[in-house]
């Protein structure tokens, strides 16, 4: 059975994108079948990161979600590299269509559909992990993948907005009963000892930080 893990942020531009690609990726060099799940619907955008054009896309999850589709038709291989991994990427990508985000924020859908669809898309492509790159914040959607999920990742900026933020989402993952919950912290600047914010990070929230990674600067 596939590994459920929800990548979430409590805020936008925390990298948590980047952090659900890399991942995938990184699994997939170690031989798994990894899905990807866009679930930031308003505002999506991990296909940019795994060099998908959506010209080309047949399905999306909006389809799925409005009962145009199954989930598996939205699914598409973006696995990197030429046939360099050994395992695979699958991306279920959201519509980037104006007109599709305008009729989701206007209309909504039936949240209910995203638990029956994921365990039936895990069975289909044989997953091992299925991963769900959240919408920031807390709604609906967010509180049931991280109520389903069997692992949290968090990720988080070190500044004053993220360690309120991340606060809330921590305590909210501890009353849904999330099994594990790991913590990364991206952007950090590099005045900053990495390992006096990992400390800071594990007593603050008493949970262990998988990553502390540092601001790129060019």
């Amino acid at each position: 059975m596939a590994q459920l893990v929800s990548v979430h942020s409590f805020r936008g531009g925390t990298g948590k994108s980047n952090t659900s690609a890399n991942v995938a990726t990184l699994l997939a060099a170690q031989g798994k079948q990894v899905g990807v799940v866009d679930l930031d619907i308003q505002s999506p955008g991990i296909h940019v990161i795994f060099g998908f054009d959506q010209a080309r896309m047949t399905n999306s999850l909006n389809d799925y979600l409005w009962g145009n589709c199954e989930l598996r038709a939205a699914a598409h291989d973006v696995t990197p590299g030429d046939g360099e991994l050994s395992g695979r990427v699958w991306l279920v990508p959201s519509s980037m269509r104006s007109a599709d985000i305008a009729r989701v924020m206007q209309e909504g859908y039936d949240v209910n559909l995203l638990n029956e669809g994921f365990r039936k898309l895990a069975d289909e492509l044989a997953l091992d992990v299925l991963i769900l790159d959240t919408h920031p914040g807390i709604n609906e959607e967010t509180l049931l993948s991280i109520a389903m999920s069997d692992a949290l990742l968090i990720v988080m900026r070190p500044d004053q907005q993220d360690y309120q933020g991340t606060r809330v989402t921590v305590e909210v993952a501890r009353k849904l009963g999330v099994p594990h919950m790991l913590i990364v912290v991206n952007k950090a600047p590099d005045v900053f000892d990495p390992e006096e914010i990992r400390a800071k990070v594990e007593e603050t929230y008493a949970c262990p930080v998988a990553a502390v990674l540092p601001t790129r600067t060019t």
